[in-house]
């Protein structure tokens, strides 16, 4: 079993949710921490914290443990879900 945690800044918790939702998972659990599955991986999202920027500018950190049977599929859907979660400044 391969294994990876990625932190998210500044993304709602929900709409992460709804991302592995979108990528074919199925919702196992509706409170921290919440498990989504498909047949080739399984995401945890443990846990979700305020980060301080500066002084005054705060975002929120969640963390997602990625699990999936071998490195391949961790390899995938991570690249899957980080082009969801990519966001450009401008």
């Amino acid at each position: 079993m391969a294994e990876k945690v990625l932190e998210f800044r500044g993304i709602p918790l929900a709409q992460l949710v709804e991302y592995f939702l979108e990528l074919g998972g199925t919702r196992l659990t509706s409170s921290l921490p919440i498990s989504i599955q498909n047949d080739r991986w399984q995401v945890e999202l443990t846990s979700e914290k305020m980060v301080s920027i500066t002084s005054t500018f705060q975002v929120n950190a969640v963390f997602v443990r990625f699990l999936a049977p071998n490195e391949e599929a961790l390899a995938e859907i991570i690249a899957r879900y980080r082009k969801k979660t990519l966001r450009v400044g401008g």
